[in-house]
């Protein structure tokens, strides 16, 4: 068993075969290989020596990977266009046993390709004699062409033997192969996608369909395409966390959209970010390498202290001090300071209990993820048990109220990927502050419970204005989103959403002629009448007001008991069959590979499934405004209309209209780089659909694990 000090994204990978090993010091044979005993190996890698030049200019990016029991443990930094790199990087490792071999291999990063293989080589444990620095040389060897000089690897190695009263310390280091990742950072870097200049052509029309793929670690974004233009503009913004205090390499590369078949490389070019200064925003014209043309960007480095962990003895919220400063952070005194800023959220991590087992023992070890957008936190591992206790305290700054808190718990598996074991999506508009609550676990679809709860105690401080402000500005985009893939349950359920919201126009354009033909003569009358008094009386600022009318009635009718909305079973049951077909899909993935035979077919029907699930989205968004689905937004919607009202009433269209022209003609010269966006759609992207709607039902508890109900002053 392996357990690592040094917290590293990793993946899986296939064994590697070793053909040599230089090894400096003496061997450690009279170590016993069976004793129980812990070992921590600590091990510094130095540089490399006459590497294979794998890319084109006669270069390569080097970085090197360390595996134990087939099981990545350490990934270092790259170094770009380098045959000689330099990494002087530390890694700690703790080992159970000395049987298994310390793989070595080394890779060429290609950003958007497969990475070249460089060579490998194994360290032999048994063979490090303990307590002693060892400085050893490998040699790297390809073990299909196993003649092939790949060069050399120098390490520093020093094994020392751990008493067994470490184990259970150590032991809060394991995370799972999935999340063994960095999760504090130190800054924020904000990058805007103004355009491209000149990008090369690659289409036999003479054009191109491009767009832009970000990388910085394991962060990654992609753009929008912009269809038949050598000349895109994009104006597109997005923020990446800075983990590392010295920067980092930001790799980009540029990619024209062919339909049917593998995209065109356009060209590539990287941001250095140590060269870049902080707090300041720096103007930037990149040549696209390999290719042509040019890329312009935005790019602005911040420092940030956004996110924190630590234990439930440690709560801003308990210190007077510190509660009393976040209160006055977020009062509504501070309404234009930092409008990016808009409250603060305080997640307490207590427990869970009923949990699945996992693992054969009968016993998992759960973890728990909490993730708000992009800010992604967890807890450590709580090993064979089904009722774990983490008492942790995670903070984060909200950039969005209408931001959705997702609390993931998972089996760390230390062969594999984790294991799901449960999950819940909480709205910070739902919250209740200072309420120690027990919610229940949901599957991955987030449409039916799954076995155990999870107790929670969230508090969130937020400025109103600040939060109605940010409403009209696009929503934050996440680095790492599910791809689309196509399923008939997915495609049939878009469809049946976007007949549904079809199917009230047409209800509506049938009531409307039966009125003409007088079907019912009172109805009829009474509609004659009052399209008469309507057309004559006709003025613009009506049309805010019924809408303001429609948004009131259904007001009064919720809080009178006469709640017209009703639990979308539909919905759920379309869910639930494509839960099914999910799990049926993961079981049968390897007998379906002639899919990608018909890749184009495919990406055909995802398009169509995803403008379905727009369009139905839209309508659903706009009557769960007037439902009071969020009471929040159909508030604000008021008091948007009851202002449009006025301002109808009062000032001539014309004056209006001009206005509006001159905002829209001058745009661009007072703000040359301003990103587009329609406040009207960037707010009703703030309201749930139907599906999501299901999906943030809090699904209640079993009696038997009632929580005991701790009641704070609402700070909300």
């Amino acid at each position: 068993m392996l357990y690592s000090c040094k917290l590293k994204s990793v993946c899986h990978l296939p064994v590697i075969y070793n053909k040599k090993i230089n090894t400096a010091g003496t061997s450690n044979t009279d170590v016993p290989l069976a004793d129980p005993g812990m070992y921590q190996l600590d091990i510094t890698l130095r540089r490399g020596q006459s590497l294979a030049a794998r890319d084109r200019g006669g270069t390569s990016d080097p970085y090197v990977k360390f595996k134990i029991g087939g099981k990545e443990v350490f990934r270092s930094k790259i170094i770009h266009k380098s045959l000689n790199p330099v990494w002087e990087e530390k890694a700690c490792l703790l080992v159970d046993h000395l049987k298994e071999p310390l793989y070595i291999k080394v890779f060429d990063y290609d950003f958007g390709l497969q990475d070249d293989f460089m060579g490998s080589a194994f360290l032999d444990l048994t063979q490090l004699e303990l307590n002693r620095p060892t400085d050893v040389t490998v040699t790297l060897k390809d073990p299909h062409y196993p003649d092939h000089d790949l060069g050399i690897i120098l390490l520093s190695v020093v094994l020392t033997p751990k008493e067994g009263e470490h184990r259970d310390v150590t032991q809060s280091l394991r995370l799972s192969d999935v999340h063994r990742k960095p999760h504090l950072w130190r800054g924020i870097v904000s990058i805007t996608l103004i355009e491209g200049r000149d990008l090369k052509a690659m289409d036999s029309n003479g054009l191109s369909d491009p767009y832009v793929k970000f990388r910085l670690g394991h962060q990654k974004y992609k753009s929008k395409i912009m269809p038949k233009t050598l000349n895109p503009q994009w104006r597109e913004q997005f923020d990446f966390h800075l983990y590392e205090e010295r920067g980092g390499i930001i790799d980009i590369t540029a990619w024209d959209k062919d339909a049917g078949k593998r995209d065109d490389f356009i060209g590539r070019c990287q941001i250095d970010l140590s060269a870049l200064s902080r707090e300041q925003t720096h103007k930037l014209e990149l040549q696209l390498e390999e290719g042509e043309g040019h890329l312009v960007l935005l790019v602005t480095l911040t420092a940030s202290a956004t996110v924190s962990i630590s234990d439930l003895s440690v709560n801003s919220l308990e210190d007077p001090k510190e509660r009393e400063e976040i209160l006055k952070r977020y009062s509504p005194l501070r309404i234009f300071h930092n409008l990016k800023d808009v409250g603060f959220l305080q997640v307490k991590v207590i427990r869970a209990e009923g949990l699945m087992a996992a693992d054969v023992t009968g016993k998992s070890d759960p973890f728990c993820v909490v993730e708000l957008n992009n800010d992604r936190l967890l807890t450590h591992t709580v090993y064979k048990n089904l009722n774990p206790e983490w008492n942790k305290v995670f903070t984060f700054n909200i950039k969005d109220i209408h931001s959705v808190l997702e609390v993931t718990v998972y089996d760390e598996d230390r062969d594999r990927s984790a294991d799901f074991l449960g999950k819940v999506a909480i709205p910070l508009l739902s919250i209740q502050n200072g309420e120690q609550k027990a919610y229940v676990l949901k599957n991955k679809q987030l449409t039916g419970p799954t076995k155990g709860v999870i107790y929670l105690e969230i508090d969130v401080i937020f400025n109103a204005v600040k939060a109605s402000l940010r409403t009209l500005i696009p929503k934050e985009q996440k680095y790492i989103e599910e791809e689309n893939r196509l399923s008939k349950q997915l495609l049939l359920r878009n469809f049946i959403r976007m007949k549904r919201c079809v199917m009230v126009l047409v209800n509506a354009a049938y009531y409307i002629n039966s009125c003409f033909d007088w079907d019912s003569p009172a109805r009829s009358l009474a509609a004659f009448v009052l399209f008469l008094f309507v057309v004559w009386n006709f003025e613009l600022y009506m049309i805010p007001m019924l809408l303001l009318l429609l948004l009131t009635w259904n007001y009064f009718l919720i809080i009178s008991g006469k709640d017209n909305r009703q639990r979308d079973t539909v919905v759920e049951d379309m869910l639930e069959d494509e839960e099914e077909e999910d799990d049926k899909d993961d079981k049968d993935s390897e007998k379906k590979g002639f899919i990608n035979k018909i890749y184009a077919i495919q990406e055909v029907c995802i398009s169509v499934q995803n403008i379905l699930d727009e369009v139905a989205s839209f309508g659903e968004r706009i009557k769960n405004t007037f439902n009071w689905t969020i009471p929040f937004l159909s508030w604000l919607a008021i008091v948007a209309l009851c202002a449009f009202t006025l301002i109808l009433y009062l000032i001539p269209l014309r004056y209006i209209v001009l206005v509006w022209g001159i905002n829209k003609f001058t745009k661009k010269l007072r703000s040359p780089y301003a990103i587009d966006n329609n406040e009207l759609l960037d707010f009703l992207s703030r309201v749930p659909s139907d599906v999501q709607v299901v999906q943030y039902q809090e699904l209640k508890p079993d009696p038997s694990h009632s929580p005991c109900k701790r009641k704070k002053n609402n700070l909300g």
